[in-house]
């Protein structure tokens, strides 16, 4: 894993240009059912778990957000964690694995599960923080450097307990086949 941790680490550098990740944001909030006003993502006051955000989460784009929080495996340059906590967004320092967290309205998860030792696990963390599960995650890539994991929509809908949507994209930066929707946990 510590292998995977540093890839991912190097493709971040530090962290000043993210345009190639924050592009496809958009269309993982489309995916998502996320409500869009202009380049703002309305998330209604509601308090949200980001699973896996990185230095640049989707909560950044968000106007009335109750409260956030950003977890994610990698230690960031501090600029990063002052630019969350500007947003009311806190930030945890946390393998997905590792998660114990409860209480959220939602929890968004997008591009994360093939970084991951165990994305079952990661699931169940995640079915345990929220009655809602937003997630984006590509499918039907084999394992490469940084990304030990090809997820399946098979797999995927087990672990989920219930089918998502899949399509193919060729659109802002996203290329390829993914799962995405919205989940209900209990």
């Amino acid at each position: 894993m510590e292998h995977d941790l540093d890839f991912e680490a190097a493709y971040w550098g530090d962290c000043t240009n993210t345009f190639d990740e924050e592009q496809k944001h958009y269309v993982y909030a489309r995916c998502m059912r996320i409500d869009r006003k202009r380049y703002s993502l309305d998330v209604h006051n509601r308090r949200i778990l980001d699973i896996g955000g990185g230095p640049a989460s989707m909560l950044l784009k968000t106007k009335n957000l109750t409260e956030g929080k950003v977890c994610d495996p990698i230690r960031y340059l501090s600029w990063v964690y002052e630019r969350y906590k500007i947003k009311n967004i806190t930030a945890e320092v946390v393998l997905g694995e590792d998660i114990n967290e409860s209480g959220w309205d939602e929890v968004w998860m997008y591009n994360v599960l093939q970084h991951a030792v165990d994305p079952e696990q990661i699931i169940v963390n995640a079915r345990r923080a929220a009655p809602i599960l937003r997630i984006f995650e590509w499918i039907d890539i084999p394992p490469h450097e940084g990304h030990p994991h090809m997820l399946t929509e098979k797999l995927l809908t087990k672990w989920l307990g219930q089918p998502g949507e899949v399509g193919n994209f060729h659109e802002s930066g996203c290329f390829g086949r993914a799962l995405f929707g919205v989940f209900k946990t209990t």
